[in-house]
């Protein structure tokens, strides 16, 4: 039986106007700034006119660590929100932005699947309504004025071998992982290695993400690091003047975009950090807004629950005063085979020894989750070649777990397929079940929050960081940076730094290879074993396959 692809689905939509997705949430057309017919962005003005608002209840959405059989995390956070408006209850949506760079890459775009889809899909996943453009374009804004302050006499006095910003562009091109500039003579500046990093691993991406407002904003650029003195004394976006410029070219992107589902219910899609290589959760304005205008907000963190939730619980939940009140943690029958020692292509084939040797990456997410004081709920995302015994088996160990597993089928039948899932989310949610609290404490040295991921998230022995890395970090506190959170940036595939290793290890290191302070964004990224912070394309990558068919369509976009 051959099924409609994603694009194919999203095509057939029956979208309602923008206006009418907004009426849904009492937002009045003269506060929406349309893009086209079926996206907008909400004005400033009506963001704070709701400020006041009590929040409704706020579900996190995670998953496994990915594996190529597919979790479908984004999918199973559209499906949900669908099934709660299905009940009756009065719900939205948030997640992030598609990059560029996994689009025409290996993971695709990043607005669901099958039958729980966000649209329209295609302008999604391509150009949207230009937020990544004009953060990459404040980004560079400031790497160009930090050369040409250089070229012009150097007031400030700026090392040229401690310029620590780099450039960025929203794709996957490991050739500008190290690059040399302003080769070519006088007239171009003075030579310097750097290199660029992709548009989501951006401070200007984490910031807009954590920003309250514009206001907040522009102080938020002004206090990033971008170079220091020969005394090492740290030269800031402020110094240089550039924060101003940069806010005026962000002054739209700050404002949440506006869609809607397939089964036209509401959606904010805002932001877009990686949450292998950042902190991975769509905007906070953008969350604190649906907190105002719905009774539940579904929203999801980027990959597994390792990297993502923990980044939403440690930083976005910190920065931004939020508290979840359920967590859904999503698995498939298929990835538990996969992590079980199954090869991909014999995925297929009932094999219930398999799949409770794979639950134990399961289970360690689980206990990681409840670990922060907030109920969990396992989604299992049904694929059409799971059995009744894999199936049971799978809930049978959630269930010893002290927790439950329910079956949907959303990818296949929409909200419909979530019914029984969001029924029970609300009432968890209802029940006031949760008492949320971060893994660590402000008062922690750098280096003691980095082991409390690395010990208790990741089930490490130890944490390997030679003298120049504990020194860095113990300078940063001394300057006063002692008490941000931190960002680990790792593989999403493993809890440990080696993507090869399934399931739940034990007694392993975390080696830690550079750290990097975002002043403005607020927090410590700490860059473990091998992960790069300017992915590369893959032997055939997506690009291979889109194009234009005979009447002007997007084809092979997935």
């Amino acid at each position: 039986m051959s099924h409609k692809s994603d694009i194919e689905i999203a095509r057939a939509a029956k979208k309602r106007p923008i206006g009418e997705i907004g009426d849904k949430l009492g937002i009045p057309s003269d506060h929406l700034l349309p893009y086209g017919h079926d996206k907008a962005k909400i004005s400033q003005d009506f963001i704070n006119s709701v400020e006041d608002r009590p929040d409704g209840k706020l579900i996190l959405v995670t998953a496994i660590n990915p594996t190529p059989a597919g979790e479908g995390k984004t999918t199973t956070t559209v499906g949900l929100g669908d099934g709660l408006n299905r009940i009756g209850k009065k719900a939205m949506i948030c997640i992030r932005e598609a990059s560029l760079g996994p689009n025409f890459g290996m993971k695709g775009g990043a607005a669901g699947g099958g039958y729980a889809q966000v649209v329209p899909m295609e302008d999604m996943n391509l150009h949207f309504t230009g937020d990544f453009h004009a953060i990459t374009s404040a980004h560079n804004l400031l790497s160009a004025m930090i050369d040409n302050h250089i070229y012009w006499g150097n007031e400030l006095g700026i090392d040229e071998r401690r310029v620590t910003w780099r450039r960025v562009v929203d794709l996957n091109d490991r050739a500008l992982r190290d690059v040399v500039t302003s080769l070519g003579g006088v007239a171009n500046g003075f030579p310097r290695q750097t290199g660029f990093d992709i548009t989501v691993a951006s401070e200007v991406m984490a910031i807009l993400c954590l920003a309250r407002d514009l206001a907040d904003l522009e102080r938020r650029l002004g206090d990033i690091i971008v170079a220091y003195t020969r005394d090492r004394d740290p030269i800031t976006c402020r110094d240089v003047g550039a924060e101003g410029a940069m806010t005026v070219l962000l002054k739209d992107a700050m404002q949440p975009n506006l869609v809607q589902t397939l089964e036209n219910n509401p959606a904010f899609v805002h932001g877009g950090p990686f949450a292998n290589i950042a902190h991975g959760c769509n905007s906070l304005i953008a969350t604190r807004t649906a907190l105002k205008l719905a009774d539940y907000v579904v929203t999801e963190a980027g990959f597994g629950a390792d990297l993502g939730a923990e980044k939403f619980m440690n930083i976005k939940c910190r920065k931004g005063g939020l508290a979840p009140a359920a967590v859904v943690l999503v698995a498939t029958v298929r990835a538990m085979k996969m992590n079980g020692g199954v090869a991909k292509a014999d995925l297929g084939a009932e094999n219930v020894d398999a799949v409770k040797a794979g639950c134990p990456n399961l289970g360690r997410h689980i206990e990681n989750l409840k670990g922060f004081g907030v109920p969990v709920v396992v989604a299992i995302n049904h694929f059409v070649t799971d059995t009744d015994a894999e199936v049971q088996a799978v809930k049978d160990y959630v269930a010893e777990h002290g927790t439950e597993a329910i079956l949907c089928q959303h990818w296949a039948n929409g909200g419909e397929g979530t019914v029984e899932l969001a029924t029970r989310v609300a009432e968890i949610a209802d029940a006031g079940m949760a008492s949320f609290a971060p893994l660590y404490g402000d008062e922690l040295s750098l280096f003691e929050k980095i082991e409390a991921v690395a010990k208790r998230i990741y089930r490490a022995d130890e944490v390997l960081a030679d003298k120049k890395i504990r020194d860095q970090l113990r300078a940063w506190e001394a300057a006063g940076y002692g008490n941000l959170p931190v960002c680990m940036a790792k593989t999403q595939y493993s809890f440990t730094t080696d993507p090869t290793r399934r399931g739940a290890p034990t007694g392993h290191s975390v080696p830690v290879r550079e750290v990097r302070l975002s002043a403005g964004a607020g927090f410590v990224v700490v860059i473990c074993g091998e992960i790069m912070t300017m992915p590369g394309l893959p032997s055939k990558p997506a690009a291979l396959t889109i194009g234009l068919d005979d009447n002007g369509d997007v084809q092979g976009l997935f």
